[in-house]
């Protein structure tokens, strides 16, 4: 018996021989296999994503594994309307609210735009700030259209060193913080208004004051202002497009802090960037008329990369690099916000992209790589 079956296993051995090598010459010649998809990034993702499912697990899970781009707490992928791919790291989850930091810029950006629509505000009236009114001073040529655009002239520089003379700093935390808008609208000019971009939150948080000061009907009660904020809101954004969870931090005048401190869970933000790329439209009904959100991604005279309170992706023509305009389509656009929050939309594919956590500045340039290989399965480049 022995005798037959050895020339049987000598046969068997020459073949597992023969494909180990087989394996290895391949191995040499080519890229090695990728490891099998681990089940808890596979898990966070449909069945039917709308591309690779098996794919978009992957880089799903490179958010939350991928060395150097800091901490997620939470992605959510929606495609064609629905969610496709949601995650969070341990102790965050759906109920969680995060700090939306600048993308709060593009939430006033659509409240001004709501009160453009209601006949209350002009783009191109000067912007109604009492102290820039009086004969002689040039800051009355500041427009409403210069103030979402980034580009009001204002002594607002942005991550300035050291550290405390920056005009978030100051408006936020030292010499500001009791009347951030009073502080940001006091500053002079640094240029002719108009002409140049600065990014900056305290002209955000101009924008906020006016769009406080329409909800309260100009009240100076810091509780009453507060309130009616709150209320419009509510009113008109929280319950129109279904995002229960969204609420502002206010400053102790009653102002909206609306650069900087607006929060909502993960799901909101998805709805929010969903809002955005269907022009206006939440749940069937027109909340904002949709040339306004034509008009906010849409490049500025003086920023191509940036529109009314909104990132675009395209370049820059500087070293300014917040999005991917050499990786994905020049439609994509993005509320982008300190620490690396994002809310990415990308028209066009009917894709929006939320990722929330905590990344140092070093590390955005390789976060944003690895959020354009999530954008990449659906745009395809």
């Amino acid at each position: 018996m022995i005798s037959l079956r050895l020339p049987s296993l000598l046969n068997r051995a020459a073949t597992s021989i023969v494909a180990v090598l087989a394996l290895v010459s391949c191995g040499e010649d080519g890229e090695p296999p990728e490891p099998p998809v681990p089940p808890i990034a596979l898990e966070a993702v449909v069945e039917q994503p709308g591309t690779s499912r098996e794919a978009l697990a992957r880089a799903v899970h490179a958010l939350f594994t991928r060395q150097g781009i800091g901490e997620t707490r939470a992605v959510i992928v929606m495609h064609d309307g629905k969610i496709v791919a949601e995650r969070y790291a341990e102790n965050y989850g759906p109920d969680t609210r995060f700090q939306g930091w600048s993308m709060s810029k593009t939430v006033t950006g659509v409240l001004i735009g709501m009160l453009v629509a209601d006949g209350r505000l002009a783009l191109d009236d000067p912007a109604p700030i009492e102290m820039w009114q009086r004969a002689g001073d040039p800051r009355g040529e500041i427009t409403l259209r210069h103030l979402l655009q980034m580009r009001s002239g204002l002594r607002h520089e942005e991550k300035a060193e050291p550290v405390y003379t920056s005009g978030e700093v100051r408006m936020m935390f030292l010499d500001g913080r009791d009347d951030m808008a009073a502080w940001a609208e006091a500053q002079p000019l640094d240029f002719e208004p108009g002409t140049q971009f600065a990014y900056s939150t305290p002209t955000a948080m101009i924008l906020a004051d006016i769009a406080t000061d329409l909800a309260a009907h100009g009240a100076s009660d810091a509780d009453e202002r507060q309130q009616a904020m709150a209320t419009f809101l509510e009113a008109r954004m929280a319950r129109p497009l279904g995002m229960a969870s969204l609420t502002g931090e206010y400053d102790a005048s009653g102002t909206l802090m609306g650069g900087s401190a607006i929060w909502a869970n993960a799901r909101d933000w998805a709805i929010f960037g969903e809002f955005l790329r269907r022009k206006g439209v939440a749940q069937g009904v027109q909340v904002v008329p949709r040339g306004w959100i034509g008009f906010m991604t849409a490049p500025s005279p003086v920023s191509p990369d940036y529109g009314a309170q909104i990132w675009l992706n395209r370049p820059s023509g500087t070293d300014r690099d917040y999005l991917f305009a050499d990786q994905g389509p020049v439609t994509a656009f993005a509320a982008i916000g300190h620490l690396g929050q994002y809310v990415i939309v990308l028209p066009e594919q009917q894709v929006t992209i939320v990722r929330l956590g905590k990344t140092d500045e070093e590390q955005r340039a390789a976060l944003v790589d690895t959020l354009a290989e999530v954008a990449a399965l659906y745009s395809g480049r």
